[in-house]
């Protein structure tokens, strides 16, 4: 993290730090920040586009505003989202604060991340600079390599929305002396909702998608990682999600029992009673993988029926548009999730999707031939014989789904072809289709 100098000692600088957050060369690296984050404009209707536009003067009305300390932080903006896979249909709620807001947050994090961050432990990983959620898996692989295959599965009940303004003020406190920036802090957490074009107070809660809630987040969640550090237990924590890794089940259930009067008590956040759980990491879904015995990570069973979902929402079957379009479109969510998942030890799974977008495709190509003669043709004029196009459409009396996995629709929209129009994938090699999970062991 990037931080100006302004000529003091370490004491001198945590009891100064305002200055450095409205110093005009530290709000214009917060604003690049919040520029290359993007996102849409909160409530006062201002875009990031709309903003800079009259960034100079916009820099300059906020970093006067701060150092007289008339800046007053408006309120968040709330959307809610849909939770992924949610079988009782809940929200997530997002709060966009206005762009000046959030270049005044992103200030304020990079002046005040460097007195709290190198406090943090060596096992939590979310929302830091250099660590990611691939390192919590490795971190978590080697837990259940060496033994502990026992593990108490975490969940914070609704945490981002509990977490009390007056605690994380007095653990702000403990680092940041500089009661002008408290200020701005407090100001910040309070400024209040827009619902529905109403405002209301926040009392409680960080607003997800505001620059400071993760590290706000990290310095509450920060007091559980070092109670479970003094109790000496292997755990890897990424936000509010938190493993504790043991060696058998009834440790497991003691850990989970002792904690959890922890979590309630001591830190006052509330535990899911039926979220949390004790099992084996076979049966745990971590960031969306799942640790087998030795510590194989695999992609999740929740996490391949998303994708599957995803690719039929991509490709539909009344597919509209040039393959090229839909091809571009794939291509922009697929990288991003493989370059993800391609941390499990089972590559076929990444090849199961990608045999899966193709046969999306394949489906909707005979889709869009109407007529069984017309498809025919096309079969022919892709490279098949006519014999064997025709006993593939006529003769085999199948339906469309059983007809896009038949083996002459494949070779005539082979994944030679697939890759001739742009479509990528993490496979160096051609794979045959009968490679699939199946062939490697499944968590229960």
């Amino acid at each position: 993290m990037e931080q100006l100098s302004l000529g003091l000692s370490n004491q001198e600088e945590g009891a100064r730090l305002f200055e450095e957050v409205h110093a005009l060369p530290r709000l214009a690296l917060a604003w690049k920040k919040v520029r290359a984050n993007g996102g849409s404009a909160g409530p006062d209707g201002e875009s990031v586009e709309q903003f800079e536009e009259h960034l100079p003067d916009n820099l300059a009305k906020l970093e006067a505003e701060l150092k007289s300390r008339r800046y007053q932080p408006g309120p968040v903006r709330r959307v809610s989202i849909p939770k992924p896979n949610s079988p009782s249909g809940g929200e997530r709620h997002l709060g966009i604060a206005n762009v000046r807001d959030r270049v005044v947050q992103q200030s304020i994090l990079m002046a005040v991340t460097p007195y709290f961050d190198p406090q943090f432990s060596e096992s939590s990983y979310g929302f830091r600079e250099g660590r990611s959620q691939r390192g919590a898996i490795e971190a978590a692989q080697t837990h259940v390599a060496n033994g502990k295959e026992w593990v108490v599965d975490l969940d914070l009940e609704k945490f981002f929305d509990t977490v009390n303004h007056d605690r994380v003020l007095q653990l702000i406190r403990e680092k940041v002396s500089d009661r002008r920036l408290l200020k701005v802090i407090a100001l910040t957490l309070r400024s209040g909702v827009e619902i529905d074009g109403k405002v209301e107070k926040s009392i409680i809660g960080l607003p997800q998608g505001s620059p400071l809630s993760p590290l706000l987040s990290n310095v509450v969640l920060d007091q559980l990682d070092k109670e479970l550090e003094k109790r000496g237990l292997d755990f890897v924590r990424y936000a509010d999600d938190a493993n504790i890794f043991v060696g058998s089940q009834k440790a497991a259930e003691r850990v989970l029992a002792s904690v959890t009067k922890f979590i309630e008590q001591k830190l006052k956040l509330r535990v899911n009673r039926d979220k949390s759980q004790t099992a084996l990491s076979k049966a745990v879904k971590f960031l969306g993988m799942t640790l087998l015995a030795g510590g194989m990570a695999m992609v999740s069973i929740k996490a391949m029926k998303t994708a599957k979902a995803k690719v039929k929402e991509l490709i539909p079957r009344s597919g509209r548009g040039s393959i090229e379009a839909q091809v571009e479109r794939v291509n922009l969510w697929y990288q991003g999730w493989s370059g993800y998942y391609r941390m499990t030890n089972y590559p076929s799974q990444l090849k199961q999707i990608e045999a899966n977008i193709r046969m999306r495709f394949r489906l909707q190509f005979i889709k869009n031939h109407k007529r069984k003669k017309h498809l025919v043709r096309k079969l022919v004029k892709q490279g098949a014989r006519s014999g064997t196009a025709y006993r593939a459409v006529y003769l085999k009396n199948s339906g469309r789904w059983k007809l896009a996995h038949d083996f002459t629709v494949n070779l005539a929209w082979s994944e030679s072809w697939f890759r001739q129009r742009g479509l990528k994938t993490r496979s160096k090699t051609e794979q045959p289709h009968w490679q699939s999970l199946k062939a490697y062991p499944r968590p229960v």
